[in-house]
């Protein structure tokens, strides 16, 4: 593993300075683990990185070649990112609609964490449709999830679709949204080309 420069400031400055300093070059999840000081939120930065800063990290969700736990930065430049426009308000609303719970495994604030007992509950706001999907900061869109869902971990997963279920979603999307696919599609396998994909009779 290439050897990783100690920088100064928080997890997330951390992790920003060692991605531009490694464009083009694929890392993996202990790296980045070590960047961000052994911090249990890493991948949570990583994702502020994302979302927040606009920087078109990829991982295996974006390009067939890259294995799960691999993270890429292609480009240096940022894109537009979404703002941070949640008001203490909103937070404090919400939080207190949910009764300082975690809206997926029960968790509740400052008690042990019941899938990992050496944290203590430390709840954030999630979207409950992503904002990258249309979803919007109104109180309704929003729900208390604790750090460990927020992270993705095993049990807060959701079950994949089988493909005769995501056939079917497709399928009942619009034209627009069907092309939107295709065009997905076709940048995360860009090694396949049109005449190695035979429509199906």
């Amino acid at each position: 593993m290439t050897k990783v420069k100690t920088q100064r400031g928080g997890a997330r400055g951390k992790l920003r300075a060692h991605f531009l300093a490694n464009i083009g070059r694929v890392m993996d999840s202990e790296e980045l683990r070590v960047v961000g000081d052994n911090q249990s939120e890493w991948a949570r930065r990583v994702r502020e990185l994302r979302t927040e800063e606009g920087y078109l990290i990829l991982t295996h969700n974006d390009r067939s070649e890259l294995k799960p736990g691999q993270y890429l930065l292609e480009n240096p430049k940022p894109q537009p990112a979404f703002e941070r426009a949640i008001s203490k308000e909103t937070r404090a609303f919400v939080l207190d609609r949910n009764g300082f719970t975690c809206q997926m495994c029960g968790a509740v604030a400052g008690e042990p964490h019941p899938y990992d007992t050496t944290r203590k509950t430390r709840l954030h706001l999630g979207h409950v449709i992503d904002k990258s999907m249309g979803g919007t900061d109104d109180p309704s869109n929003l729900r208390a999830i604790c750090s460990v869902c927020n992270e993705g971990a095993s049990n807060a997963t959701l079950t994949r679709p089988d493909l005769q279920k995501l056939l079917i979603q497709v399928r009942r999307a619009t034209a627009h949204d069907q092309l939107e696919v295709l065009q997905w599609l076709i940048k995360k396998f860009p090694k396949q080309t049109a005449e190695q994909i035979k429509p199906q009779i």
